[in-house]
């Protein structure tokens, strides 16, 4: 039977102990009289000791800034974890998201949630942030074709995004064994061979978004390919491996429950890639994917994967720094998933999303500091000069100009086959095991080549 009374003190202790509890969890735990609660729930906002907010249907209870109780430790992690920085409506839904599983309203999917958006006049991110992200983001090339300046920096983001991305899935490669894998293709002893796949997976895919740049886009043949792509031999059911979803899934630790029938969830793919692929500002456009991708979960795994990697199509096409999601904190970008999911609300997303592009500026400044307007003849014949190059590796052939001007393509016009010839001429000059990825070769092939013609010339 309830208790008669509680103290305010012992009330303040609970609320700081699981900030963002509501009536029906503080009765449940305390077993006092829901009119007593009431009275006291009451006397202690009017104090300022503790701020009530309505969250959907439900009134829920948080620490005010005047407590006599100090705060504890965050529920998840150390009393240091880390974490990003918090708008006032970003630590609403993190105090939310941080009670206990059965102090939450289990959820579905809501249809309304992605109706009541309206591209290029409904907006997640407010313009002043926006404004912001393009200072942050913009690059030297930015009237150079797009992926240009992905290109420049490939080699890093494909370690710094491989790395990051399977990270927040739990893998535990460091950022040296990622470098190595992917440079060098060795894998790191007593590492799962998942685990090592996964980061495979990711350099792949990423390669497919900036190596075809011209052909990617905000639809459904790019989406479903990304998943192909990451989902290869990771997936009980092979027949998953790029088809959308038509099996019921739940999401651990969460109590939203995705759509569970097939022609709603195929419907609302292109429903959401349709209105996703009308968005003109390329920040908004990359956020929008981050969110609805997740909420949908149109796959039967590899959703937050595909969503990650597809947030950096409209940057990677408008020349802007790509999000790498290096250096996140998990517990934050789930903390924010799950606003989206048990909310439908964005805002702590969009406080991971910040200071995750943030981090990702700050890795390449330097480069983007470094980076000249690229030769317009070179990004003309880009496609000829990969060609070559592939040519001569997988041939075993030495370089020389008579070898060039045998395998120059029908597409250099004859009054251009000097300064074709230079071109690849110069580009051997600086290419190594570590950066033959971007003629679509892996390391292991230069270095037999590499090493076959040094045997030629002794």
């Amino acid at each position: 039977m309830p208790a008669a009374a509680i103290s305010a003190t012992a009330l303040l202790s609970l609320i700081h102990r699981q900030p963002g509890i509501d009536l029906g969890a503080i009765e449940s735990a305390t077993q006092v009289h829901r009119r007593t609660l009431q009275r006291r729930l009451a006397e202690l906002v009017a104090s300022g000791e503790v701020v009530s907010q309505r969250f959907q249907r439900a009134v829920v209870f948080m620490p005010g800034n005047k407590h006599s109780v100090q705060e504890p430790a965050p529920a998840w992690g150390a009393p240091s974890e880390p974490y990003v920085r918090l708008s006032p409506a970003g630590e609403q839904i993190k105090a939310y998201v941080r009670r206990p599983i059965y102090g939450r309203k289990p959820v579905g999917y809501e249809l309304g949630f992605l109706e009541a958006y309206h591209p290029n006049f409904t907006f997640y991110l407010p313009e002043k942030l926006r404004e912001q992200l393009h200072l942050m983001g913009r690059s030297p090339v930015t009237q150079a074709p797009a992926g240009t300046f992905a290109r420049g920096i490939l080699d890093r983001l494909l370690i710094d995004l491989s790395w990051a991305s399977s990270r927040l899935e739990g893998n535990t490669y460091n950022r040296l064994d990622t470098e190595r894998l992917i440079g060098f293709g060795e894998a790191a002893e007593g590492k799962d061979v998942l685990e090592t796949k996964m980061i495979l997976n990711h350099k792949a895919a990423i390669q497919y978004l900036v190596e075809g740049v011209d052909h990617v886009g905000v639809d459904g043949p790019t989406i479903i390919a990304l998943h192909a792509l990451l989902s290869e031999q990771l997936l009980a059911n092979p027949m998953a491996c790029g088809a959308l979803r038509r099996c019921i899934v739940e999401i651990g630790g969460s109590v939203y429950r995705p759509l569970g029938v097939p022609q709603s969830i195929e419907d609302i793919f292109s429903f959401v890639l349709g209105m996703a692929a009308e968005i003109a500002d390329p920040f908004e456009q990359s956020f929008f994917l981050m969110v609805h991708l997740p909420y949908l979960q149109p796959f039967e795994d590899v959703n937050k994967r595909v969503s990650r990697l597809a947030a950096n199509i409209p940057l990677i096409k408008a020349n802007l720094c790509p999000l790498s999601f290096i250096d996140l904190p998990e517990r934050a970008y789930v903390d924010g998933l799950l606003g989206v999911y048990e909310l439908n609300r964005v805002e702590l997303l969009s406080d991971v999303y910040l200071s995750a592009y943030e981090r990702s500026c700050q890795q390449y400044v330097a480069v983007q500091k470094r980076m000249v307007m690229p030769d317009p003849f070179q990004m003309r014949y880009r496609a000829a000069l990969a060609e070559v190059v592939r040519a001569i590796i997988r041939g075993g052939l030495r370089l020389n100009k008579t070898s060039i001007r045998k395998l120059m393509p029908a597409s250099v016009p004859r009054e251009d086959h000097a300064r074709f010839v230079a071109l690849v001429e110069k580009e051997f000059e600086s290419i190594h095991a570590n950066n033959v990825v971007r003629f679509g070769l892996r390391a292991l092939e230069f270095q037999a080549w590499s090493d076959g013609t040094r045997k030629a010339t002794r």
